[in-house]
């Protein structure tokens, strides 16, 4: 039988979660996708949902993670900024070091 070994980070502000594996997520689709809510639909959340995510990033953040653009004749969008493709960068660099420790740590729990 199989152990592993499963961990999961955020980030926390003030004591409450500011970005993690959904919001990670969220981030990477917006940028794949250009919009919202098509990022939105993608992981089964309402678009309020979503802003709401959005907005508590660019609110809390040191600066704007995602650009959101107004509808119109052209249609609106959204685009993820410098900033955002960083952390996004950061954050799975730290989740892959994580996971190699937790691979290693699984090896020698299976030994006990």
């Amino acid at each position: 039988m199989e152990k592993k070994l499963h961990i999961r980070c955020w980030i926390t502000m003030d004591q409450e979660k500011f970005f993690g594996p959904g919001r990670l997520q969220l981030l990477a689709l917006i940028q794949s996708e250009g919009s919202l809510s098509k990022a939105a639909q993608q992981m089964g959340m309402s678009y309020k949902k979503a802003w709401d995510m959005v907005n508590d990033l660019n609110s809390r953040g040191s600066q704007p993670y995602v650009i959101l653009k107004k509808g119109g004749e052209k249609g609106g969008g959204a685009e993820i900024t410098r900033h955002a493709q960083i952390l996004i960068s950061r954050f799975r660099a730290l989740e892959e070091k994580m996971e190699r420790m937790a691979g290693e740590e699984a090896a020698i729990l299976e030994m006990l």
